[in-house]
């Protein structure tokens, strides 16, 4: 019998990896426009907000410790994303709405896999990408992936990573404004399903 709600476990992931997707977005906006050559230093405050400051271990440009904290974090949701993968295909979702319209059913389903798709496609292209990279990946200091410096190729895997990137928020977009309308337009439990107090 498929059971009428997600799973605590489906709710939490879907949930934080949402946030941590748009957090994503933010940061990489963020550290894209910082100076190149500014200087190195111990101590960052975060987003320059005066609320918290992280101390390096040791001198690093204001660049460099983004980079490394949007590489670090990238690799934390890729596990994140493959293991909500993993729990996806190992627990049934339960079935969509009875009053859900034929193609509604079918737009849902493919915004679903297309999601899941693109989700694992952005922090894979961005690790490929960074591999390209004179400095490699590094997750939280600790190096992952030697740098392998071909700069004309990360150029164009930047390309492919951005673009990746357009499309999945284009995609995230969509999917929030169809469970707006599932709650304010339709009126029906299809949000309530994915929430821990529903």
């Amino acid at each position: 019998m498929t059971a009428s709600r997600y799973t605590k476990t489906a709710i939490v992931l879907h949930w934080l990896i949402g946030f941590a997707l748009l957090g994503m977005f933010v940061l990489g906006w963020y550290m894209t426009d910082l100076p190149k050559d500014s200087p190195k230093i111990v101590s960052i405050d975060l987003f320059d907000l005066g609320i918290f400051s992280f101390q390096q271990a040791e001198p690093a440009s204001i660049r460099s410790f983004y980079f490394n904290l949007h590489k670090s974090i990238g690799v934390t949701l890729l596990a994140l994303i493959a293991f909500r993968v993993y729990w996806r295909l190992t627990h049934e979702p339960p079935a969509l709405l009875a009053s859900l319209k034929a193609w509604e059913k079918k737009l849902a389903a493919w915004s679903h896999k297309i999601l899941y798709l693109l989700m694992l496609a952005l922090p894979v292209s961005g690790l490929i990408m960074a591999s390209y990279s004179k400095y490699g990946v590094r997750w939280f200091g600790l190096k992952l992936i030697p740098g392998m410096d071909n700069n004309p190729l990360r150029e164009k895997l930047v390309e492919v990573h951005e673009l990746i990137g357009i499309v999945l928020l284009v995609v995230i977009v969509v999917h929030v404004l169809g469970a707006l309308k599932h709650k304010f337009i339709d009126k029906d439990e299809t949000l309530k399903r994915m929430t821990l107090h529903g």
